[in-house]
């Protein structure tokens, strides 16, 4: 059985050998009509259409298949690899097909680049409007107050103390903003260094929730560890940075928990790694939110999360902290019951 990968001098010599075969016909013809060729001419005759075809066919194939797919090949590896480690590869032994295969692989590679280029174009006019969106609104309530005051109300005194006050929160808030993007950044282009180290989670939640302890109380919400976490959990990691996810973990849950609730801490030795859990009995997020939580700038809802202060970036700070330290979070919830993340940690040995 004649293999479909040949190639070009194998395509050559059986079209050399067809046309040999082809030779004896004329012969035989001659033959037939009572005309005898001499004995020499039925070997001649097919040897030379032998070797004349075999030429003809291998030059054809060459240069007008075989030339134009090793350019094909070239621009492929060149696009692919270092083109000074593929530029004195041989490819005149390539088949047909599997140039094809290559060409349509090469083909889906750059058309899955493609769609991951549009993606990232899309997150990034979305992440544009969002910046600009959180921004404006402190920069326009600030020029609103300042316009005010300038305009009498700095000699009132029922209202300039209070607009200044409220300038001042605004700066504050644009601050925060400022700080939190410049962090991401930091983590994303890996130019913040860990300061790893080993140290007890337990005694740095516990400093956390006394930090706190009066937004709880103005809740009426009780902070608390769940039972079952009265060991040392010792980890290695960064601490400053680890204080940073649980502030915003602790926060958040204080933020939109149910006033009277509850926010527990929770601790589980899973070998190499401690599992932390920080969980509330609030209003809950709906299943759709879930998937987008840890996006910037990402608000469930939009009016609540304004009104309670923040930058809309905590949760992607956690996420970028944790994977700056190779670990995940995930986020669990029922509408309406409460919400945990749960992340994890290596085990300080």
């Amino acid at each position: 059985m004649i293999s479909k990968n040949l190639t070009s001098y194998q395509i050559a010599l059986v079209g050399a050998a067809l046309a040999a075969l082809a030779s004896f016909f004329p012969l035989l013809v001659m033959q037939m009509q009572g005309s005898v060729p001499p004995s020499w001419l039925w070997i001649v005759s097919p040897l030379i259409s032998f070797f004349l075809i075999l030429f003809i066919l291998r030059w054809l194939i060459d240069y007008f298949i075989y030339r134009r797919i090793k350019v094909i090949y070239k621009y492929i590896h060149q696009v692919k690899s270092d083109p000074e480690a593929r530029k004195n590869r041989s490819m005149t032994d390539e088949t047909l097909e599997k140039a094809e295969e290559k060409v349509i692989a090469w083909a889906e590679e750059k058309e899955q680049e493609v769609k991951t280029l549009l993606a990232l174009e899309s997150y990034r006019r979305q992440f544009l409007g969002n910046i600009s969106h959180e921004l404006k609104t402190p920069i326009f309530n600030i020029q609103g107050y300042l316009h005010t005051l300038l305009e009498g109300g700095l000699e009132d005194d029922t209202i300039n103390r209070k607009f200044l006050d409220r300038a001042a929160k605004n700066v504050e808030r644009l601050e925060t903003i400022v700080s939190d993007l410049e962090t991401i950044a930091q983590l994303e282009s890996d130019q913040m260094a860990l300061e790893i180290e080993p140290f007890e989670i337990k005694a740095l939640t516990r400093e956390v929730m006394e930090d706190h302890e009066q937004l709880a109380r103005v809740k009426h919400i009780r902070l608390a560890f769940k039972a079952g976490a009265d060991g040392e959990f010792m980890i290695m990691a960064d601490r400053d940075r680890i204080r940073q996810v649980l502030n915003n973990l602790v926060t958040n849950s204080l933020k939109y928990g149910k006033e009277g609730g509850m926010t527990k801490v929770s601790f589980y030795d899973m070998d190499d790694h401690i599992l932390v859990e920080v969980g509330d009995d609030g209003i809950g997020i709906e299943e759709k939110h879930l998937n987008h939580v840890f996006d910037r700038f990402y608000r469930v809802d939009i009016s609540r999360s304004r009104e309670l202060g923040g930058s809309g970036l905590g949760l992607s700070i956690v996420k970028h902290i944790l994977e700056a330290h190779k670990q995940s979070i995930t986020v669990r919830s029922t509408e309406g019951l409460g919400t945990t993340f749960s992340f994890t940690m290596l085990k300080a040995t």
